[in-house]
């Protein structure tokens, strides 16, 4: 295959005042002088998805141009603050978004309900893992009414298509499906926790990891079992840091193959791989990008179609609309 030389989308989600993703930025001011062109209508139909997106302006007034006919604003320095630390509390009235890995940095030691219900949800994604009896499950369910909550909504969803409303836990975890509970836990374990101002943030970026993963699996041209253990991948990648502890400590308890924890644990093989394509995308090296999809026989055309679909994803993600997304 030969691989394109278009030019990749590195795309951020930015954080409002509060903390929550709220808009897109693409940063014209890295692409690289020379690059060709960017795919516009993927950035006409991601600026139709939903979140406000933005561009950076770059050197060129045509570049320029061209995002603002796609559907992009130009995002002024006075609007965007950078964090890396910790949210900001003082803000200039003007700042409207927040960019930076600030949601990354050790979380402040989690109390209470927030420790107990991350916990809980752990321990149900050990038995999901596990192909533990349903009644173990729903018994652990039962334990936290936030979780319960989000299950039953999440079923009774339009998007779920089951024509009658569901008031069981059994009925739930049975429409479901065990790969998709299995998902949908992934996503709640960083589901927003009171007092825990990273979770939203964190939450979109697994989920941009965890998809992008899974679709870079299908296009690589894996199987399904192969597609969801690269979501898994994706999802599990942030552990350590969602529960501010080595990854390997929260890893023991659960029943993972070793592919997915070589993965994890050193980038090793055929997962490990696809997690430094979306690694060095978050970091935008549009070199170690290159390489990484050049070795996956990808060309730079489908790399930009998922990212897209991923944030798309996303976006549906931190709505809570998220039913059960297949590759």
């Amino acid at each position: 295959m030969t691989v394109s030389t278009a030019t990749p989308l590195f795309l951020q989600p930015l954080a409002d005042r509060n903390g929550s993703p709220a808009a897109l930025l693409f940063d014209a001011s890295c692409v690289p002088a020379g690059a060709a062109g960017l795919p516009l209508k993927l950035l006409e139909e991601l600026a139709a998805g939903g979140m406000a997106c933005y561009y950076r302006p770059g050197a060129s007034q045509d570049l320029n141009q061209a995002l603002g006919q796609a559907g992009l604003s130009a995002l002024t320095a006075d609007k965007i603050a950078r964090a890396d630390d910790a949210l900001p509390k003082d803000l200039p009235p003007a700042v409207q978004w927040i960019e930076g890995d600030w949601f990354l940095a050790p979380p402040a030691k989690p109390v209470g309900t927030q420790a107990a219900s991350r916990a809980l949800a752990l321990q149900l994604v050990q038995l999901v893992s596990a192909d533990a009896d349903t009644h173990e499950i729903e018994a652990l369910l039962r334990q936290d009414p936030t979780l319960s909550y989000h299950l039953l909504r999440l079923v009774n969803s339009l998007g779920m298509g089951t024509g009658r409303r569901v008031t069981s836990f059994s009925q739930a975890i049975l429409i479901l499906g065990r790969s998709q509970l299995r998902r949908w836990l992934n996503l709640m374990l960083f589901s927003s926790r009171e007092g825990d101002q990273r979770s939203a943030m964190l939450l979109s970026r697994v989920a941009v990891r965890a998809r992008s993963m899974e679709l870079l699996s299908k296009a690589s041209g894996e199987d399904k079992h192969h597609q969801e253990q690269a979501f898994m991948v994706g999802m599990f990648s942030l552990l350590g840091v969602l529960f501010g502890m080595p990854l390997e400590e929260v890893l023991k308890p659960l029943t993972i193959s070793e592919s997915v924890q070589q993965a994890l644990l050193s980038h090793e093989g055929e997962l490990g791989h696809l997690l430094c394509v979306v690694e060095s995308a978050e970091r935008e090296e549009y070199e170690c990008l290159a390489s990484c999809l050049a070795g996956l026989q990808i060309d730079t055309d489908t790399y930009n179609r998922i990212a897209v679909d991923a944030h798309l994803w996303m976006q549906s993600v931190a709505a809570g609309k998220a039913g059960s997304p297949h590759a």
